[in-house]
């Protein structure tokens, strides 16, 4: 197609620093670093993973971070894997909010230091209290709510997060929607996994319950807790389990209440962008007027001061207030990776106004006044698109906030399989369509159901409302989180993955092609996902199988050659590919893989719990169910270099699951077998 040619020109033009790049950052041997080289300058406390070689250390050391400057931070640390003579292989780490640690540090045996602020969780009559030293959250252990209420000092800022949802029964336009439904979290269970001193972890388990009384939709979320913190972080899994025929989502969301105490003029709604941009108003604007305030007044309403009291402000401003209208409802929706946009209304029954546009925002938004509200954002916001922020009754007493993982202003969601199976009934009509599709087809193998997705949120609870550094600077930690890492040399010289891998090596002509070969590998793959916009709920992190020439496209929708699912390791090339490097760009290139594959690729409800998919035109779609796509060995990786809890829930999963075996033979098509 003609038109292919100038996106790929655009594409291999485009920058994306790889193992082989000066963009690098050097990680010294025996020493911390972060992943990205400097350190975040929103420091909302950070977890990761540390090796250490057989033998090296015991169950009974104690360890301690020391920076280079010679501090020592407190560190909460807890083993997550051990070698046969029973030493510690890996151990887990986390650092409080607010903490310098420098670009360089170490974790070494040594005394502790406790925290300054520690996290304090306390148990009650059906609630579960939490304490970072500034910000109290109370999480009720039933009902509702994820979080019932969040309180600065002793103001109450926000309260009633919870899950919601939106469900219609016809998913085709042009057929009328009879049934729309909205559903709500329900909590069953919750569970105190960690409790401090620096970090502490509450487990919440439960369905969502719609209008009519059904349950669906079993997820688990995370709520994460660091010393000293003025936020919070959200892990939510969410697992499938609808009638894909009849049940198509509509909205998926994370909502809370804002309080508002200010003056509406004194009020503020953030959206950031993209590039460091900032989209900020008040529900009451009072720049732009035919009469000016005051340059004292503007100036403190756009930097999110209180301005000035009414008595300094021009009087042919205040006794005309009243008419400057109050916009009550914003929203930002971002519904492809490429475009989002923000428009605003003063209350519902009234026309919605275009406020602005741009590429790829965010995620990450402001509600509040200045005497404190909430801001708060999701991770990988247009890479999972359909998203969208909305903020409610921003005039009123109470505001409310969504974050919708699925935007309701999208289509709704629908994972009905491609085609209606062409006449493939029988083990060997399907074994005659794999030699043309490379598909392996067979009815009732072709469903969603069981399959999962995870989405992380940060809610901030401030006593102000942020500047604008302070907002880009969460902004970038909420859509990227900062991460630590060990230097190469140190994963390699622990044994922790194995001794089949090297470090990089330029000391001769053939042996620099072969580096800078495995290097450009990596830099294709990472500018093949944004140049064919490998991004979307469900596939974002996986890769394509194979190119068609012809069309200038990948295989996107012929049978066993459109998404990968781990076929052919990609998982295993790329965490050995940062191993080697320690190269930014492969580490997320390989986690958000990690993320998808873990989720999107395996089962984890029904029939085929505990098993994977093979390569499909939907990462569900392939009758092959298979263990190499559901092993432990693609995502141990993550799991070890970062602590992730989702992660070890995987894991855990797959350690029976050759006993879905018993249900599904890998081998029932195969003749004479």
């Amino acid at each position: 197609m003609a038109a292919s040619l100038p996106l790929t020109l655009q594409a291999l033009s485009s920058g994306c620093a790889t193992s082989g790049s000066s963009l690098v950052p050097t990680h010294q041997a025996g020493h911390l670093s972060w992943l990205e080289g400097d350190e975040p300058a929103a420091k909302a406390g950070t977890t990761w993973g540390q090796p250490w070689a057989e033998g090296e250390l015991s169950v009974d050391d104690s360890l301690c971070l020391n920076t280079k400057d010679g501090r020592r931070v407190p560190l909460q640390s807890w083993p997550t894997a051990y070698w046969p003579d029973g030493s510690i292989k890996w151990t887990a780490h986390a650092v409080p909010a607010g903490v310098t640690l420098g670009k360089q540090f170490q974790v070494t045996k040594g005394r502790n230091a406790a925290p300054e602020r520690p996290v304090r969780v306390t148990s009650g009559a059906g609630t579960i209290e939490i304490d970072t030293g500034r910000v109290k959250v109370s999480v009720p252990t039933s009902g509702d709510y994820l979080i019932r209420s969040m309180t600065r000092g002793d103001t109450l800022v926000a309260r009633n997060a919870r899950l919601v949802g939106l469900v219609q029964d016809q998913v085709d336009p042009s057929e009328p929607v009879s049934r729309v439904e909205t559903f709500q979290s329900r909590t069953d269970r919750v569970t105190i996994e960690q409790e401090g001193p620096v970090r502490a972890v509450v487990k919440i388990e439960g369905k969502h319950k719609a209008e009519s009384g059904k349950e669906w939709l079993p997820f688990t979320v995370r709520l994460y807790f660091y010393s000293g913190a003025e936020s919070l972080r959200i892990s939510h899994t969410f697992i499938y389990d609808l009638d894909d025929q009849k049940d198509f989502i509509r909205g998926l969301g994370l909502r809370f209440d804002v309080l508002q105490r200010d003056e509406l003029y004194d009020r503020h709604v953030r959206f950031v962008g993209e590039n460091d941009g900032l989209w900020a108003e008040s529900p009451k604007g009072i720049t732009g007027l035919r009469q000016d305030p005051g340059k004292a007044v503007r100036e403190a309403q756009l930097a999110g001061r209180k301005t000035p009291p009414l008595s300094e402000w021009n009087p042919r401003v205040t006794g005309l207030l009243h008419y400057v209208p109050v916009w009550n409802d914003f929203t930002l929706s971002q519904l492809n990776a490429n475009g989002f946009t923000i428009k605003k209304r003063t209350q519902s029954g009234h026309a919605w106004i275009n406020a602005d546009q741009g590429r790829r925002a965010s995620g990450v938004a402001y509600v509040g006044g200045a005497s404190g509200g909430v801001l708060f954002g999701m991770r990988d916001f247009w890479q999972l698109h359909p998203v969208q922020v909305d903020i409610r009754n921003a005039g009123r007493d109470v505001s409310e906030a969504t974050l919708w993982f699925w935007s309701p202003e999208a289509p709704p969601m629908d994972v009905r399989f491609y085609h209606d199976g062409m006449g493939q009934e029988t083990y060997e009509q399907q074994l005659d369509a794999l030699k043309i599709t490379y598909e392996d087809y067979e009815p009732g193998f072709d469903t969603a159901y069981g399959v999962a997705r995870t989405t992380d949120f940060v809610l901030c609870v401030l006593s102000a409302t942020p500047s604008r550094t302070e907002t880009v600077n969460w902004a970038k930690e909420i859509s990227k989180a900062a991460q630590v890492v060990a230097a190469p040399e140190d994963y390699l010289k622990s044994g922790v993955f194995g001794a089949l891998w090297s470090l990089p090596d330029r000391s001769s002509t053939r042996k620099k092609q072969i580096e800078d070969r495995l290097a450009w590998q990596v830099e294709h793959y990472c500018r093949q996902v944004d140049q064919h916009h490998w991004y979307g709920f469900w596939d974002y992190g996986d890769v394509m199988h194979t190119y068609d020439v012809d069309r200038h496209v990948w295989r996107y929708d012929i049978g066993g050659y459109a998404w990968d699912n781990s076929e052919l390791s990609p998982d295993l090339w790329l965490w050995y590919s940062f191993l080697r490097s320690g190269d930014p760009n492969t580490f997320r290139l390989a986690e958000a893989m990690t993320r998808h594959t873990r989720d999107v690729d395996i089962y984890h409800l029904g029939r085929f719990r505990g098993l994977g998919t093979r390569h499909n035109v939907q990462h569900w779609g392939c009758s092959a169910k298979q263990l190499r796509i559901s092993t432990a060995a693609y995502r141990r990786f993550h799991y070890f270099l970062t602590g992730d809890d989702r992660t070890a829930d995987v894991l855990d999963e797959v350690i029976d699951a050759g006993e879905a075996l018993r249900r599904v033979d890998p081998t029932r098509k195969l003749p004479n077998r």
